[in-house]
């Protein structure tokens, strides 16, 4: 597809010709990199709805520690523009896999951490203040990682493929979601809910040393992308005192467009993490379900993603990013309202109806974003541009979409409060898109 449909920054993309079999191989490295990544970010949330708030933040009310709970979760967020922007301005100079490596590294060590870390009971203050510490470290390295993977991706695909191949990383959310779910499900299954609080939940969050094995396969067998070798080159070619900053150029030249791309975004994320967290807090703690089947409906939906994800990104190749994003966006603004009329009749069918059409249409946005955030800037500061845009939206939308929800919840006591939050950001997605259609169609 013509890349002045979703590019009103950037210039065209030069197409590159990597062998199949290496291509193959990135594209699965960048697939599970995502996917380990964004496992260990999201058992941080499960555990959050579940066990978190009274371990760490003992309170008054079960509200205040799920609030507190949710702050810590947020937290992670606020860090992932930094992470964002140290991996964008290294990744953009040095390349991207030294970025993703790094941050596979330090996700794996910071996840294992938590799974270690002393309860209040045990260390007091300490506790609380080490479990953000080590949230912001979880934020950092997903900050990190996710413009390394889809570059990684995106930048290695064939021509008229690229949003297909940036489908991969996106496929390591619902992946993370699934594994995680699974884990959780199967660490309840097996133990007491006194012994799954006093010891099964660290279970999933051990799981993380296994991405350092996969971050030491990306440093030995993993090449640098053609596009950034390509820009390496030609900055190389510029005197030192004349190469500027990523970082700055994005800042000065594309501001703009990353807030656009924030703007764009933050509906999805922030949905998704209500989808995924919010509503299992809402629905275990005051509609009174069992978290079991709760958990299993999240793990069912999330897997009809890795059908809806590549099939949205394959249908941006041919039809454009914009069109196919925009979609999605009106789609998710119409079911904000049906989504929590089908939550509060506490039914799992209705549950699992409800969050599986939410499902469909953050799929439909979710497959070409990656594909849309490259083509928004070019390869000398495509990590860092690309990266910032993401960020922006997760801090905005996803990072304080549950502790929002819960606010909502206890400020109204009606859901329909949430859908007019989501609604809300929706708006904003789809004015968003349609300035960036505009910038296009002008180019």
């Amino acid at each position: 597809m013509d890349t002045a449909d979703t590019a009103p920054s950037a210039q065209p993309i030069t197409p590159t010709t990597p062998a199949a079999p290496n291509r193959r191989r990135v594209a699965t490295a960048a697939a599970l990199a995502s996917a380990v990544e964004w496992y260990d970010y999201f058992v941080f949330g499960i555990a959050a709805a579940l066990v978190l708030g009274d371990l760490y933040f003992p309170a008054g009310s079960s509200a205040a520690g799920v609030l507190a709970a949710f702050a810590t979760f947020a937290v992670g967020f606020l860090a992932r523009p930094l992470g964002g922007i140290v991996a964008g301005q290294l990744g953009d100079k040095r390349g991207r896999k030294p970025m993703l490596v790094l941050a596979l590294t330090l996700m794996g060590l910071a996840t294992t951490g938590i799974g270690l870390l002393p309860t209040y009971q045990t260390i007091g203050v300490a506790a609380p203040v080490l479990l953000v510490l080590l949230r912001v470290a979880q934020g950092v390295a997903v900050g990190a990682q996710w413009g390394g993977a889809m570059l990684l991706a995106t930048e290695y695909a064939p021509e008229g493929k690229r949003g297909l191949y940036g489908s991969v990383v996106q496929l390591g959310v619902p992946i993370g979601v699934v594994t995680a779910n699974t884990v959780f499900l199967i660490a309840g299954a097996l133990t007491s809910d006194s012994a799954f609080t006093a010891w099964g939940w660290r279970v999933p969050f051990l799981v993380g040393l296994f991405v350092l094995a996969l971050a030491w396969y990306i440093h030995t067998r993993v090449e640098e992308t053609p596009e950034f070798r390509e820009a390496e080159r030609a900055l190389a070619e510029k005197e030192k005192d004349e190469q500027a900053s990523p970082l700055r150029t994005v800042l000065r030249e594309h501001l703009s467009t990353v807030l656009l791309a924030g703007g764009s975004f933050a509906v999805n994320t922030a949905t998704f993490y209500i989808l995924i967290t919010g509503i299992l807090d809402y629905t275990t703690r005051e509609l009174g379900m069992d978290k079991g089947p709760v958990l299993a409906v999240s793990l069912c939906v999330s897997l009809t993603q890795l059908v809806l994800i590549p099939v949205s990104a394959a249908l941006s190749d041919r039809l454009g990013r914009i069109r196919v994003y925009a979609l999605g966006a009106a789609g998710i603004a119409l079911w904000a309202v049906p989504l929590f009329l089908l939550v509060d009749t506490a039914s799992l069918l209705w549950l699992a109806v409800g969050t599986f059409v939410a499902s469909c249409f953050l799929s439909i946005m979710y497959g070409p974003q990656a594909a849309l955030f490259a083509e928004l800037f070019t390869p000398e500061m495509r990590y860092t541009g690309a990266s910032l845009g993401y960020q922006t939206a997760a801090v905005a939308g996803g990072g304080l979409a549950p502790f929002v929800m819960v606010l909502l919840l206890e400020a109204t006591h009606t859901s329909m409060s949430v859908s007019a939050y989501i609604i809300a950001l929706a708006v904003v997605a789809l004015i968003s898109i349609k300035i960036l259609a505009d910038r296009a169609r002008s180019r």
